[in-house]
């Protein structure tokens, strides 16, 4: 009997050794297809509009899995809300930048970490982060139309 075909995020969890789970599949999916970073209740509003139910600790659980496994990494933005994206912040660190007037957070991944700097002998980088704070271009036309 032929093997079913898996979608992109579970062969995606299927590769990493992961248990391909119906949860898993539709929260990597939901970040797989959003052009920027959700917290969780936007990651639970599309689930529930897709009709998959779930409860917060499974979604809690579920996205701690990800991040862990490098399949979506984590953000915390300036109002400590975390946001997730699609992809692995450990193995591509690279910077964000949060809008201040809607919250939006965008992965700038054209921009790395600068390897030039030192930090004093003893000292061992665990993580960095890099956020640029300002207006989405959204509320930028939004502000102008109203201008």
């Amino acid at each position: 009997m032929p093997t079913p075909l898996l979608t992109p995020a579970a062969n995606l969890i299927a590769a990493s050794g992961g248990r391909v789970t119906r949860t898993r599949t539709a929260v990597l999916e939901v970040l797989q297809h959003s052009a920027r970073s959700l917290n969780h209740d936007d990651i639970a509003a599309e689930l529930a509009a897709n009709g998959l139910p779930h409860d917060r600790v499974t979604l809690y659980r579920t996205l701690d899995w990800l991040v862990e496994q490098g399949l979506a990494h984590r953000v915390i933005g300036p109002d400590r809300a975390r946001r997730f994206k699609a992809g692995g912040e450990i193995s591509s660190p690279h910077a964000h930048f949060h809008c201040e007037r809607c919250g939006h957070v965008l992965c700038l991944e054209s921009i790395r970490p600068d390897e030039r700097f030192t930090l004093p002998a003893g000292y061992e980088p665990e993580r960095a982060e890099l956020v640029f704070h300002g207006t989405c271009a959204d509320c930028g036309r939004r502000r102008g139309a109203k201008a």
